[in-house]
């Protein structure tokens, strides 16, 4: 690479970090260029993409951020992925891809807006149920106490009709 193109990586790198909710760092040691095809693949279909970064060139582009500092996880071989939109789907698919390629490729460290996300916490972050079922339960903790209120009301209408019936 030319010093201009290093220098165009990377601020645009810097733009793609700037622009995305979550970054995870991977290490893809172990990977073949049909498993590297295929992830980026899963990832794309999501609106997530998977790039091979030279650590210094992220050094360098992620100074120019206002993001905590991750230079001790910048050793080895390392793949980004930009969530996008798909801060948790890209989390997902990853955790599913290593399922199935002998745990690679290994997560390094995240970052979600500014918080850094340690190996496990990204794995945690895996786990979540999808956004619409977490959306129902939502919905359904939200209705639970309205309903318990109807029911109540309801209850104390039925009371006063039966003290009126006695009445009479």
């Amino acid at each position: 690479m030319t010093k201009e193109q290093k220098e165009a990586f990377v601020a645009e790198f810097r733009d793609r970090i700037e622009g995305s909710q979550a970054v995870y760092m991977t290490d893809f040691t172990g990977l073949d260029v049909q498993g590297m095809t295929d992830l980026r693949r899963q990832l794309k279909k999501i609106g997530a993409e998977y790039l091979v970064v030279k650590n210094r060139l992220v050094k360098r582009a992620w100074d120019e951020t206002d993001l905590p500092d991750i230079s001790q996880h910048l050793t080895g071989p390392t793949g980004v992925v930009f969530g996008g939109e798909a801060t948790v789907e890209a989390a997902k698919t990853i955790a599913d891809f290593q399922k199935e390629n002998k745990d690679r490729p290994v997560f390094k460290v995240g970052v979600l807006e500014s918080a850094i996300l340690e190996p496990a916490d990204i794995e945690r972050l895996a786990k979540l149920p999808p956004r619409e079922q977490l959306l129902a339960e939502l919905a359904g903790a939200m209705s639970a106490p309205m309903a318990a209120l109807a029911g109540a009301l309801e209850a104390k209408i039925q009371e006063f009709a039966g003290v009126v019936e006695a009445l009479q």
